[in-house]
């Protein structure tokens, strides 16, 4: 079961590349889940998608920019480092027994949080962690302002807490599309991030 001891965020993802909502999130994460450190984990072998994504090095190179400065945080590389296909399960579990009395956060998106009984290990997945589920706050004037936000049920055995974000329009498809037309990224990842993906050329067509 959960424990009560030091709180660590894990934060995993394919980082492809890595943008500002994910930095708005760690960000997020550092302010309000009182975690002592948080552990991002760019995906090896991603068992769920179906496109084939860049380079692991690329990937870890470009999280490593992305989330540089931000105190208590680590960009983990050990999910690129095995074979075969990547599972959350297996990444908390040696973090279990890496630093054990330890309260272990995975940091999940409010779809990924109604769909997570159908995540391998599911079960073993929510006595090892609790859950805090990224909540999109509401927007000034947006449509449907004021209207309850509330957590998706839990399935048995799981504890949610409510990790509050602010909205953003960035996705990494949306990223990708604008690399490969070689437009301006500025506005959309960290400056570093930008230069890496033109100097390597990332997401261009051959």
């Amino acid at each position: 079961m959960a424990v009560s001891g030091p709180r660590i965020g894990v934060f995993g993802g394919a980082f492809d590349p890595p943008h500002k909502a994910h930095r708005a999130l760690v960000e997020a994460a550092l302010a309000q889940l009182d975690l002592i450190e948080l552990r991002i984990f760019p995906t090896g072998q991603a068992w769920h998608k179906d496109q084939a994504l860049s380079p692991a090095q690329d990937r870890l190179a470009m999280a490593r920019l992305a989330f540089a400065g931000f105190p208590r945080t680590q960009v983990d590389a050990r999910e690129m480092l095995r074979s075969g296909p990547t599972y959350t399960l297996d990444t908390l579990r040696e973090l279990q027994r890496e630093r054990p009395g330890a309260q272990l956060v995975l940091i999940i998106g409010a779809d990924q949080a109604a769909s997570l009984e159908k995540w391998h290990g599911w079960q073993d997945i929510v006595s090892m962690a609790i859950i805090a589920v990224a909540f999109r706050a509401a927007v000034a004037g947006a449509a449907g302002q004021g209207a309850p936000r509330i957590l998706p049920s839990p399935p048995p055995g799981a504890r949610f807490e409510q990790l509050d974000i602010v909205p953003t329009d960035v996705s990494a498809t949306d990223i990708r599309a604008r690399a490969a037309r070689s437009d301006d990224l500025s506005a959309l990842v960290e400056p570093a991030v930008a230069r890496y993906i033109e100097q390597h050329r990332l997401y261009r067509t051959p």
